[in-house]
């Protein structure tokens, strides 16, 4: 390529020459030689700048008479143009020897970056896995404190409540005492009620019994019983059973949702829609509350810190490949959440 573009500047230079001057035909060729230095190297330029030299011998001193020899003025052009060629040479291998260093440089950092993003993915990736073993390793501890306290404290508090009773009837004709055993006996029997619900709170055995909707209608009826919240719960009659797994992040979703409406919006109604299409199953919590606001949206839309419950349901949707979407306009907050299931349900593991 560097030989073939200083061949056609030698014939332009050529053909030049009668109408431009001799002295230009050095300026015509000086731009190929410029080339090969900047995109050829050393040795192209070389080879070039040596046939410019002969061409240059040979039409401008041999066609003349072939023992003529080169006049000062020749010389002197033929020796500015030799210095002008070396020092662009030079120049020109400078400049391939700085690229190719840039290049380098260039080709190391990109590797490093490479290996750094590795690296994060790595890191990434076992943050998740730990992040799924601890909500799993939650959600098990749950469940056996809710065993626990139904069995072993909830049968102590029933045996107790039924020893007071008795001795509430044989001190019937001591009024004073007789009224304090009833007010422990209520206050056992309201003890009793609470230790069940929170037990039924941790894990509800609904879920793992009857599965999700019946789990849910218990769940929401309590709720609306302590809150004064009116909720309105739509489930298919078609509803069936689901992996366990699933079934208890929809549960736990709901359960956050309900307990943001009751702290934070002053919504007394709540809206929950659970249905199931596409090979996916939708659920739609919403309120008509105080809302949220549009920089607590934006952190919850660029997953900064939104908060342990908000990072909680989406963290427990993403583990089943699921998504969580938060929208607010001011007059209440309506939150969706999708997950992938089968095309038909299948019981609980």
């Amino acid at each position: 390529m560097p030989y073939l573009i200083t061949a056609v500047a030698l014939g332009v230079g050529r053909a030049l020459t009668p109408l431009l001057g001799a002295d230009l035909f050095y300026v015509v060729v000086l731009p190929a030689i410029v080339f090969s230095a900047w995109y050829c190297g050393l040795a192209p330029t070389a080879l070039a700048t040596l046939l410019t030299l002969l061409a240059i011998t040979y039409w401008r001193i041999s066609h003349v008479h072939p023992l003529a020899l080169m006049t000062a003025t020749q010389a002197i052009g033929m020796f500015v143009f030799l210095v002008a060629c070396a020092t662009i040479a030079m120049m020109g291998e400078a400049r391939r020897r700085e690229n190719e260093i840039l290049r380098q440089t260039q080709g190391d950092l990109e590797d490093r970056v490479k290996q750094r993003t590795t690296e994060l993915d790595v890191a990434n990736q076992g943050l998740r896995e730990l992040t799924a073993r601890l909500m799993q390793l939650q959600d098990d501890e749950r469940r056996r404190i809710a065993r626990e306290l139904h069995d072993s404290v909830g049968q102590m508090l029933a045996a107790l409540s039924m020893n007071l009773t008795t001795v509430g009837v044989d001190l019937e004709r001591l009024r004073q005492t007789a009224a304090a055993i009833t007010d422990s006996t209520a206050l056992v029997e309201e003890m009793n009620k609470e230790v069940r619900t929170i037990s039924y709170l941790l894990h509800p055995p609904l879920l793992d019994e009857a599965g999700l909707a019946s789990a849910l209608r218990w769940y929401i009826d309590g709720f609306s019983q302590r809150s004064k919240i009116d909720v309105d719960l739509e489930v298919p009659d078609n509803f069936g059973r689901y992996p366990r797994e699933l079934e208890m992040v929809i549960f736990r979703t709901i359960q956050e949702c309900l307990t943001n409406i009751h702290r934070h919006s002053g919504s007394r109604t709540a809206r929950i829609c659970i249905s199931q299409f596409d090979g996916e199953l939708r659920l739609q919590v919403e309120d008509q509350g105080a809302g949220i606001s549009n920089s607590k949206l934006q952190e919850v839309a660029s997953s900064a810190t939104p908060g342990v419950g908000i990072r909680g349901m989406r963290e427990r949707l993403r583990q089943l490949g699921g998504t969580l979407e938060i929208n607010s306009n001011g007059k209440g907050t309506v939150v969706n959440a999708s997950l992938p299931v089968a095309t038909t349900t299948t019981a609980a593991a």
